[in-house]
């Protein structure tokens, strides 16, 4: 006799839910491995067979909330786990290239063009990166001083580049990363134009 429509476990879900499927099957296999139990084992203790088991740790079948409850009693979980952060939102911010926003900061005053790269997402830590430019309208401004971290890739032209007492001669290619509360910024512009990558990070 055929089995009702939806009632089985091996009933194949829509392609728009698979994810949730693999999402599952990647909590039930973590779990399992992690509590040092083999496939015949979590199957026996939740009182299905180690081939339905199998289907659902590589996400091949959709379990019913029955089968899940068996699992969650057998690894000793809520049944929420496995769908804890399913649904997270994760958010990105995309900018094409020559797109950045262009804002101001102290060095625009002395000729730095600033293009903002990304915008602040939901973090315990603040990012900024920044394209920022220097060419022959440019002065050299080595103050600035501000809270967090700053990361520098060099991308073109040459700069010396001060932090507190030392000096960095930066080549395409070249990277820098510091303390920011020191004094900081361009010395000499060497080869022009000069264009780097700043990441400013300070926590939230």
């Amino acid at each position: 006799m055929d089995e009702p429509e939806g009632t089985a476990d091996t009933q194949r879900a829509p392609d728009s839910e698979r994810s949730l499927e693999s999402w599952i099957g990647a909590q039930v296999r973590g779990l399992r491995t992690a509590l040092g139990m083999t496939l015949s084992d979590l199957a026996k203790a939740a009182s299905i067979s180690a081939g339905m088991l199998s289907k659902i740790e590589k996400g091949q079948t959709s379990p019913s909330l029955g089968t899940l409850q068996g699992l969650a009693t057998a690894l000793n979980i809520p049944l929420a786990t496995f769908f804890e952060k399913f649904d997270e939102k994760r958010e990105a911010s995309f900018v094409r290239a020559g797109e950045g926003l262009t804002i101001e900061r102290r060095g625009s005053r002395s000729g730095h063009l600033y293009q903002l790269l990304g915008a602040s997402l939901r973090s315990k830590v603040r990012m900024e990166p920044y394209l920022i430019t220097l060419d022959e309208r440019s002065d050299a401004h080595p103050i600035f001083r501000h809270p967090g971290v700053e990361f520098i890739h060099m991308l073109e032209g040459e700069v010396v580049y001060r932090h507190g007492e030392q000096r960095y001669h930066l080549r395409p290619g070249d990277s820098l990363f510091f303390d920011a509360e020191a004094a900081h910024g361009p010395l000499e512009l060497r080869r022009l134009p000069c264009r780097y990558l700043s990441i400013i990070a300070t926590a939230e």
